[in-house]
């Protein structure tokens, strides 16, 4: 079968070899925080349980550093590819009890342990939500300056931190800020807390660490419940923040109005930018973070990633939480459902379509961008995923329905 998927796109001059080839060396960041429900490890006074609301109570969550480990080696044995791991600050594994502005490099040595062992990236975000401190959904550009001197030194200290990561795994760390602050109601003042955003991001990015390790991004959302009618961090301010600063814009998919979508924004943002950063997840309604499904939007993101010749250019990680399902499973179909996206990209013949509209000829264009959506592309897929040793098609379920029965609905 698959013998007759290379003949098939070899018509037209694809190479299914080099589409697998280059897949494999393609590192997704899969994010910890599907498999707690975004609860990290924190006791610390000031810290809330967490922060963000997730729907659903599926038995088994993690609560605890190696019960996060055990269900992230499941999920990578399930995956083709070599990726990396998201992390959130509070995160941090130590007996101590650390104040978030007080975190260092020592708080995520067996996060280190851990990535090393397996070949694995880490990447990190400070946690600017879920603390008494953010209570009242403001952060950086918080009214009281003691309020913002304290994320301000936060997000200091988880810079160090990706250095720390990307120094020790050889890989560098993408350092990305998302900020919570916003209001219910219409503002009175809409330039005082970005000029308050802008003055706090200017003192964290004061310090220049080694660009070999660590990357810096900065990641914006039109709305949220409780800020429904202003959000400090706008894509806007953020595109303009990152253009004149040198930091990575993240563009996050379920940030948007509905009717906007990031694929459209790639290559715009690929015209200025050496690098953009992307969470990729899915919006419906107003929720921002459902499981990613192989939908005509992640396959859009992933052509235009491809289209743009940006693979080395485009950090890709996941960004969604979801408790109403196995959250190991989740993880699988997200990080599945992205490599899918990405191999159907790659076997696209895009010489021609972009010959086809440079030429004018619409008819041509539309007719083989459809036929293409009917080509046997899934049979290149199997192939990869037999290549990289990891199930193919539904069979990895059976390895999710035994590890649940015989670990997770044992968990209290």
């Amino acid at each position: 079968m698959y013998n007759y998927a290379k003949d098939i796109y070899s018509k037209l001059g694809i190479d299914t070899e080099k589409a697998i080839d280059t897949l494999s060396k393609v590192k997704i960041s899969m994010h910890c925080w599907q498999g707690d429900d975004i609860g990290g490890f924190e006791t610390v006074a000031g810290g809330v349980d967490g922060g963000l609301a997730v729907t659903g109570n599926y038995p088994g969550k993690a609560t605890n550093p190696e019960q996060l480990m055990a269900d992230i080696d499941v999920a990578l044995k399930l995956i083709p590819g070599n990726h990396k791991i998201n992390l959130h600050a509070i995160y941090a594994i130590t007996d101590e009890n650390v104040s978030r502005e007080k975190l260092e490099p020592k708080h995520f040595e067996k996060w280190v342990e851990f990535a090393k062992k397996r070949g694995l990236g880490l990447d990190m975000n400070p946690t600017l939500f879920g603390h008494k401190l953010a209570a009242d959904g403001l952060t950086l550009s918080h009214p009281k300056k003691e309020i913002r001197d304290f994320w301000i030194e936060h997000c200091k200290a988880c810079r160090k931190i990706a250095e720390y990561f990307g120094r020790e795994t050889g890989q560098p760390s993408l350092c990305n800020i998302w900020i919570p602050d916003g209001y219910k109601e219409t503002p009175a003042d809409r330039l005082g807390p970005r000029l308050r955003l802008k003055e706090s991001l200017d003192e964290i990015y004061s310090e220049k660490l080694d660009s070999r390790y660590i990357i810096d991004s900065v990641e914006s959302k039109v709305f949220a419940i409780g800020v429904e009618s202003y959000t400090v961090g706008s894509h806007e301010f953020y595109m303009n923040y990152a253009a004149k600063s040198g930091v990575c814009c993240l563009l996050d998919n379920g940030h948007f109005h509905p009717t906007e979508v990031v694929s459209d924004k790639i290559p715009s943002m690929l015209a200025f930018a050496d690098k953009i950063a992307l969470h990729v997840t899915r919006g419906v309604r107003w929720d921002s973070d459902h499981v990613v499904i192989f939908d005509d939007e992640l396959k859009e993101i992933a052509k235009e990633i491809v289209r743009c010749d940006a693979l080395n250019k485009v950090l890709i990680g996941l960004d969604f939480f979801d408790a109403s399902i196995n959250r190991v499973a989740a993880w699988v179909i997200g990080m599945r459902n992205m490599e899918k996206a990405l191999l159907f990209a790659l076997l696209q013949p895009n010489n021609i379509l972009k010959d086809y509209q440079n030429n004018g000829d619409f008819t041509s264009m539309l007719a083989l961008s459809e036929e293409m959506k009917s080509y046997p592309f899934t049979i290149v897929w199997d192939e990869y995923c037999k290549r990289m040793n990891v199930p193919e098609r539904d069979v990895w379920l059976d390895t999710i329905r035994k590890y649940e029965q015989e670990v997770l609905v044992n968990r209290r």
